[in-house]
């Protein structure tokens, strides 16, 4: 269990962070500044959005191919697959 919580408290602060870059892109905005440094952050925020989905995704996945190895039950399998599709478009 102290392992779930320590897990969850890493997204959460990642999460934390890319609202703090969120918000400097917003201030950027508002200050005029260059095209290129607002999309630079922008790349850094998507790349960061993209490392907390793949981390859950990672348990997502080992959860859904446990579930199935101990019942065989292919709507695990199914919804796994349903959720990679919808996170990589």
């Amino acid at each position: 269990m102290d392992e779930l919580r320590k897990e969850k408290e890493n997204l959460l602060l990642r999460l934390r962070k890319i609202e703090g870059q969120i918000k400097g892109i917003q201030k950027m905005i508002e200050n005029d500044k260059s095209c290129n440094d607002v999309l630079t952050q922008i790349a850094a925020v998507k790349a960061a959005l993209n490392k907390v989905g793949a981390i859950i995704l990672e348990k997502y996945s080992k959860s859904c191919i446990a579930e199935y190895k101990n019942t065989e039950n292919e709507k695990s399998i199914d919804e796994l697959i349903e959720t990679l599709l919808r996170f990589i478009k």
